[in-house]
């Protein structure tokens, strides 16, 4: 058991997985004052999602829960309805189940570290991230499909009444930054989004294409204007701690199985976000065969941050 309580996250548990359900049983607090942050992918069905964190909520003193792409899905469960309706539901089952959602009053950590205006927030993206400089939305997606990188969510996110996943996005966009305007500017923030508010950590990606559905250039500059002491993300699947201007970034997320089995995971899973760590809580590693790998704790070899 720790000393004292803290502000802690994870993402992209993918409950409905085989592999992962069994997950949620080593979510547990070291502390009695714990808050858990849930940057999204929990599960596609709406039932396992609230069941997820339904359990989270009886453990942790407070869950907080941004959505990701994949609680937007629309499946056989969800039929006549679109994905907007679908969070307002899930939003509904979250209040009812004491979870904190993006359209709620941002609470506010008191414990080490703070206090601290915790943001969550749901953003989706806008196509902005192409892979040249300059490119038009419209090539940037021609050149994807071309090369066979397209992403679920073109198939299986139905925006209506939004003519896009952009056109959403940038009324989350409006509605967000209202809300954003209206905090104590005396206040620091952890700004919790399930897509990077930043490009830069899509540069890692395999598919440079994907980056077109991970995030918008409009939150570009986001961490410096609202006084972030960190921001969480996941929905990448490349857990790791990066800077930007002086401003922690965590990619919180655990990933599919087929993932985290083949190059580890976290340890614990969930990160401490406040009070702010002594260092990274994820180290990557060079295998000797080449390939990345989250080091174990104790694990020795290469360090991959040096590297870079």
């Amino acid at each position: 058991m720790r000393q004292g309580p803290s502000l802690r996250a994870v993402s992209d548990l993918h409950v409905g997985h085989r592999g992962n359900a069994s997950v949620l049983d080593e979510l547990t607090p070291g502390h009695p004052g714990d808050w858990l942050i849930v940057a999204g992918d929990v599960a596609e069905k709406a039932d396992r999602v609230v069941g997820a964190l339904e359990q989270l909520a009886a453990r942790f003193v407070r869950v907080i829960w941004v959505p990701g792409n994949h609680e937007l899905w629309i499946g056989r469960d969800d039929a006549g309805i679109t994905s907007p309706t679908k969070y307002d539901r899930l939003v509904e089952s979250c209040r009812a189940i004491g979870v904190d959602t993006p359209e709620d009053p941002y609470p506010l950590w008191t414990g080490p570290g703070g206090p601290v205006r915790i943001v969550p927030m749901f953003l989706l993206y806008d196509y902005s991230w192409t892979p040249a400089s300059g490119q038009s939305r419209t090539e940037a997606l021609a050149g994807a499909r071309k090369r066979r990188v397209v992403a679920s969510d073109e198939y299986l996110i139905d925006p209506a009444p939004y003519s896009d996943a952009a056109a959403w996005c940038r009324d989350r966009l409006v509605t967000t930054t209202r809300r954003l305007a209206e905090l104590d500017p005396t206040e620091p923030t952890v700004l919790v989004n399930h897509w990077p508010l930043l490009r830069e950590p899509t540069k890692v990606l395999r598919h440079p294409d994907f980056a077109l559905w991970c995030g918008t250039e409009q939150t570009a500059d986001w961490h410096r204007r609202y006084r972030a002491r960190a921001c969480v993300y996941g929905h990448l699947h490349i857990p790791r701690t990066t800077g930007h201007d002086d401003v922690r970034f965590e990619e919180v997320s655990l990933g599919y199985p087929r993932e985290w089995t083949a190059r580890g995971r976290p340890e614990p899973l969930t990160r401490q976000i406040l009070p702010a760590p002594s260092g990274r809580q994820v180290r990557w590693i060079r295998r000797e065969d080449g390939s990345p790998h989250i080091a174990a704790p104790g694990e020795t070899g290469p360090d991959l941050e040096d590297e870079q």
